[in-house]
């Protein structure tokens, strides 16, 4: 059995919202898609709805939880415009590239984006180097988060077992599915949509062992376990 206290085997990164700094951007395309088909709704709740989920899960939402069944050209409108943006404006989060390139364990990204958008993301930031053949999408699994399909998966292509990963994530459906997974987790608010609340509060109440702000600390997280 691992020990809970011992230093992960394996560090799981999500991307959105934790490598990149996607995420106001993205929630901004998704908004404007959904008032433009009669749903009235704000940034703000489209993150607290929908911020860490798939293009997928959040169409089946819209339909059963709204009754408002998209047109079938709206989840590659809104991809679609959510990749130009993400042309002009996306960036790495503040010190990531530093804290990858020191680190001293073997890492990962696994991610709600679909595959096209994950590499072009980690492309465009210049964090691709760091990730190449280690990158998984919800696209590979049968369930995206909050089911913990897609970080089982990451572990097993990396050989580690669950107990031995750590997940860094931003949403409460990602610390949802890592500790549905049997993974230790680490929030992070550092991202441009964490404004309301850098404390963390619905990662921790979600499962997150931990929060931080910034990645000049991941070291010290990764070494808390």
């Amino acid at each position: 059995m691992t020990d809970p206290h011992s230093l992960p085997a394996l560090v799981i990164f999500d991307c959105d919202g934790v490598l990149v700094d996607s995420e106001p951007i993205s929630l901004g395309v998704l908004t404007r898609g959904l008032n433009a088909i009669g749903l009235p709704l704000d940034v703000e709740t489209v993150r607290a709805r929908y911020a860490g989920t798939s293009m997928v899960s959040i169409m089946q939402r819209i339909a059963t939880e709204d009754g408002v069944q998209p047109p079938d050209s709206f989840a590659e409108r809104v991809k679609a415009e959510t990749l130009r943006a993400f042309e002009a404006e996306l960036s790495a989060m503040a010190g990531i590239a530093e804290a990858l390139a020191a680190f001293d364990r073997p890492f990962c990204v696994a991610s709600s984006s679909d595959p096209v958008r994950l590499r072009r993301s980690l492309t465009l930031t210049g964090l691709l180097p760091f990730f190449d053949g280690r990158i998984y999408s919800s696209a590979e699994v049968a369930r995206g988060k909050p089911f913990p399909d897609l970080f089982l998966h990451a572990a097993a292509r990396m050989g580690a077992e669950p107990a031995a990963c750590l997940v860094v994530e931003d949403s409460v459906p990602g610390v949802q599915a890592a500790r549905a997974a049997g993974m230790r987790v680490a929030g992070f608010t550092g991202g441009g949509h964490w404004g309301h609340d850098r404390t963390g509060q619905d990662l921790l109440a979600a499962g997150a062992a931990r929060v931080f702000t910034a990645h000049a600390d991941l070291g010290r997280i990764v070494a808390l376990g």
